[in-house]
């Protein structure tokens, strides 16, 4: 039985509808939450994080406005659905770079804060009392939008607003620089440790039809290719701490296709396209172990404790999104096989 519900796309009497300009609810699309919320059972709220509004551009979607709650952080009481407070982080999104991704919730010093970082690459820390935006870090690797670090807000360069039919070079690509790969969080380091994909693309986006039962994503394709800082190095992992102060890097050919996982004995692991899975120093990054298997990292590797001992799976197999192929062309090299799924299990030594 249904308790409650929330819609994040506005009805005909929601308020927020004007946020979407001139566009009927019927054709108002987008705002999903495809990763699951986070629970601060202190304050009893869960945060929720959604998607950016559909079609994808603004121009395919008819829309000018925030576009609300559209890339927005929801803390919900659980047992009412009531709305405690929203932050939308990038208003109007307007290039298939959702937010929607992990919160994770950190107690720093006095302050408790939820942090998240979206396709765009940028690490938002926001109060978890208010949603009040504290801190905001851009990695520096987008060419879309202006920060403004003391309050958050973002504005969109000139001429990157797309304009149908005419490719856009955008970086990163739909992809993003994150993904569903997960950053994890180590509180000895106080810091977070991300897998990225280092591309952008040359995209171009198309109108839709305005029929109840047509509609689209507005994609028109696009090309990747190599962010010019990459060194044709798709793969990074990098450390970055709460105050947003980058701590280590390292780069590599392979993609990353599994979350992070960080350790109390003071490792990182993650996995990638060409079937390897790593082990790094949490406090600069080094390379601890390797090992390689029959298919790419996916999913959410975990650690537990049996009879004594420590061990690390690793799921590892094929079927997801990522690795896209178009962004896998970047790397012809490297082969991702068609077959293989299985969960893979470590012991750490004793």
């Amino acid at each position: 039985m249904r308790l409650w519900r929330v819609p994040t796309v506005p009805g005909a009497n929601d308020p927020a509808g004007d946020t979407w300009g001139d566009l009927g609810p019927i054709y108002r699309a987008g705002t999903e939450m495809w990763i699951s919320g986070s629970y601060d059972h202190e304050r009893n709220l869960v945060f929720w994080v959604t998607a950016q509004a559909k079609p994808w551009a603004r121009a395919s979607r008819g829309t000018d406005g925030a576009a609300l709650y559209s890339n927005t952080t929801l803390a919900l009481r659980p047992t009412t659905g009531e709305v405690v407070w929203y932050q939308q982080t990038i208003p109007g999104e307007t290039h298939d770079l959702d937010e929607v991704y992990e919160s994770i919730l950190v107690d720093r010093g006095e302050r408790q804060s939820l942090f998240k970082m979206g396709k765009i690459g940028i690490l938002w820390e926001l109060d978890r009392d208010n949603g009040e935006i504290v801190g905001a870090t851009d990695l520096g690797y987008q060419n879309l939008v202006d920060l403004d670090p003391e309050t958050g807000a973002v504005a969109y360069r000139p001429g990157v607003i797309p304009t149908l039919n005419e490719p856009i070079d955008q970086c990163p690509g739909n992809l993003g620089f994150r993904n569903w790969p997960a950053m994890a969080y180590h509180p000895e380091t106080e810091a977070f440790y991300i897998p990225l994909l280092m591309a952008c693309a040359s995209f171009r986006y198309v109108p839709v039809e305005f029929v109840p039962g047509g509609g689209g994503l507005g994609y028109g394709g696009d090309q990747p290719y190599f962010h010019p800082d990459a060194d044709e190095q798709l793969g990074r992992l990098l450390a970055i701490s709460t105050s947003g102060e980058v701590l280590w890097e390292r780069s590599q050919r392979a993609m990353f296709s599994s979350a992070a996982l960080t350790t109390a004995g003071g490792l990182v692991f993650a996995a990638d396209v060409d079937r390897y899975i790593r082990a790094y120093d949490v406090s600069n990054g080094e390379e601890l172990w390797q090992t390689r298997v029959q298919a790419g990292g996916q999913g959410f590797p975990m650690t537990y404790a049996a009879g004594g001992r420590q061990f690390v799976a690793v799921p590892v197999g094929v079927g997801a999104i990522l690795p896209g192929g178009r962004y896998m062309a970047l790397t012809p090299e490297l082969k991702r096989p068609n077959a293989g799924n299985g969960l893979m299990v470590f012991a750490l030594p004793e």
